[in-house]
C-alpha cells in the first residue's frame, strides 16, 4: 500500500513537474492568471468583485459584532468563489462548442443558479445584520 502511494507521488511529480515550494509558487501564478482572466473577460465577475469590495469597506465601518462581520466576509468570499466556478463552467462549455446544446444550457444555467443562491445568501445575511442593528 505504501509503495502504491510512492509510485503515485512519483507519477504526479513527473507529470506535473514541480514539488514543494516550487509547486506552491507555480499554483499561485495560475491562480493570479485566473483572477486576471476572470476580471478581463467576465463582466459578472467584475460586478461581483466591486460589489464585494464596497461591502468589505462598509463592514469595516459598521458597528457589527465580530461574529456578524466574519459571517458577512465569508458570504462575500463565497459569492466570489461561486462566480469564479461559474465563469470556469461557461468557458469550458464555450470551448467545447458554441452551438446550442441542451446539456450546455443546463451546465450554464446551473452555474448561474448557484451564483444566484450565493448572492441571495449575501443579501439575506446583510438584511439580517442590518435588522440586528436596528431592532
Amino acid at each position: 500500500m505504501a509503495g502504491d502511494a510512492l509510485v503515485a507521488d512519483s507519477f504526479a511529480s513527473n507529470v506535473k513537474g514541480k514539488t514543494g515550494l516550487a509547486r506552491i509558487l507555480k499554483a499561485s501564478g495560475y491562480s493570479i492568471d485566473g483572477f486576471k482572466a476572470a476580471y478581463k473577460f467576465e463582466a459578472a465577475f467584475r460586478q461581483v468583485l466591486w460589489l464585494n469590495l464596497v461591502l468589505f469597506i462598509v463592514i469595516v465601518f459598521m458597528p457589527f459584532s465580530i461574529g456578524i462581520k466574519m459571517m458577512l466576509v465569508v458570504a462575500s468570499f463565497l459569492s466570489l468563489i461561486v462566480e469564479l466556478i461559474n465563469t470556469g463552467i461557461e468557458a469550458s462549455v464555450d470551448h467545447t462548442s458554441t452551438e446550442q446544446n441542451p446539456l450546455a444550457k443546463i451546465a450554464k444555467d446551473v452555474g448561474s443558479a448557484a451564483q444566484f443562491l450565493a448572492l441571495l445568501l449575501l443579501f439575506v445575511l446583510w438584511l439580517m445584520a442590518l435588522a440586528n442593528l436596528l431592532f
